[in-house]
């Protein structure tokens, strides 16, 4: 009977074993499992860092390029002059994505004389296309507090509150220029035809609101685009014969570009690259997605004041800044 019970004692003894064996293999699986787990984590994690920084490196280098791309069509050498491309939206929600092309040696030509030198007195015209909008008010209030007269270029638009800022414009005593009717590149300059018919209408609209004839124009993209679908030297011949002059730009805010400047910045490009004409026709925008350029004016007018540069509005005496040069079309 002894003997039996302790081969039973020594079978339970054995049992025990077995089950503590079993439980310390299971919780060594566990553990190592749980360890394979965190060190799987921490390579995971660290592969997500390592690609987040890859994808930030990409994203950096994209913009980059980006920007450097947005200089080099804004910002050419001295030689060549300063132009942009115009990302503004059209009347009528078409949105003009197309980058506007200098032709350089045109530009070289026209911008060789105008190049400032020691004691040069600098005459600053400041131009906003596209306009009016919400922020006209504003951008005329600021020019209002610097007794400073500016030029509008300005599209066709019905509502009271653009009639208004039309008569505003003109009765401010600033320059009231036409950017077209539509700004539909496709519309515009879709032949000499689109382009009369839409130029008769503005002229003839903003006539009929202020009383005062235009005889001052700005091609929607410049008169260098290259994306009319007409030779622009037929809308050239057109203006030269109908007496109408127009004025393209040689310094860009940048307000145009894709890429979202500050305030400050819009600042730097103009100031970084007056000192360079001794006229200076300065490209922004007055449109509703524009409130970094009503910021910038201010300050603007300030830093261009204590350079000792004259702000003027164009007018039949201000130096024609052109990318094409009227009298090159016969």
């Amino acid at each position: 009977m002894e003997g039996k019970n302790q081969s039973s004692l020594k079978e339970q003894q054995e049992r025990r074993k077995r089950i503590n064996r079993i439980k310390r293999g299971l919780i060594s699986f566990i553990g190592i499992w749980m360890l394979l787990c965190m060190f799987l984590c921490v390579v995971l994690l660290f592969k997500v860092n390592s690609l987040e920084k890859q994808i930030s490196q990409l994203v950096s280098d994209a913009t980059v390029s980006k920007s450097a791309a947005e200089t080099m069509s804004e910002n050419t050498s001295d030689k060549s002059g300063v132009f942009s491309y115009d990302s503004t939206e059209s009347i009528g929600g078409e949105k003009a994505t197309e980058q506007v092309i200098a032709n350089v040696s045109n530009a070289v030509e026209s911008d060789s004389e105008n190049f400032a030198e020691e004691n040069d007195q600098l005459k600053v015209y400041l131009t906003f296309d596209d306009g009016p909008s919400d922020n006209t008010a504003a951008i005329l209030d600021t020019l209002a507090k610097y007794n400073v007269k500016a030029t509008f270029f300005v599209v066709g638009k019905t509502d009271d509150q653009s009639k208004e800022m039309y008569q505003r414009i003109v009765n401010e005593g600033h320059t009231l220029g036409m950017h077209s009717y539509s700004h539909k590149y496709s519309v515009v300059y879709d032949s000499l035809d689109a382009f009369e018919t839409d130029f008769n209408q503005l002229q003839s609209y903003l006539y009929d609101i202020t009383g005062q004839e235009c005889r001052l124009y700005r091609f929607p993209g410049g008169s260098s685009n290259q994306v009319s679908n007409t030779d622009m030297s037929e809308f050239i011949r057109f203006l030269n014969e109908e007496g109408v002059t127009y004025f393209d730009w040689n310094v860009s805010s940048g307000d145009a570009t894709s890429q979202a400047y500050t305030a400050d910045e819009l600042l730097n490009n103009v100031l970084t690259d007056v000192p360079k004409y001794k006229t200076s026709v300065v490209l922004m925008h007055d449109s509703n997605t524009k409130s970094t350029t009503v910021e910038a004016l201010g300050p603007m007018i300030e830093a261009l004041q204590g350079m000792g540069a004259q702000i003027l509005p164009i007018d039949e005496n201000t130096t024609l800044v052109q990318h094409i040069k009227a009298d090159s079309v016969e």
